[in-house]
């Protein structure tokens, strides 16, 4: 995923992660909960994102590379 579907993500969007699978092999799938971006950095991202109960993450531009959207989005 780039920079620029990133920013075009809203909450409640799924996205997948490339190399992390599930135990069945499908991809992990993560949904997003929050979108910061900032005027004066526009290269810049953060994508609060959660899977299940307990995992929250954030993930940044930097590892936007290991995401692709998802199927549900």
């Amino acid at each position: 995923m780039n920079l620029d579907q990133a920013k075009k993500l809203r909450k409640g969007d799924q996205i997948h992660h490339i190399e992390y699978k599930n135990s069945d092999g499908t991809p992990q799938r993560y949904r997003i909960t929050s979108i910061k971006t900032w005027k004066t950095r526009p290269d810049q991202i953060r994508l609060g994102i959660g899977r299940g109960l307990y995992e929250h993450y954030y993930i940044t531009e930097e590892e936007l590379k290991f995401y692709d959207i998802g199927y549900g989005s």
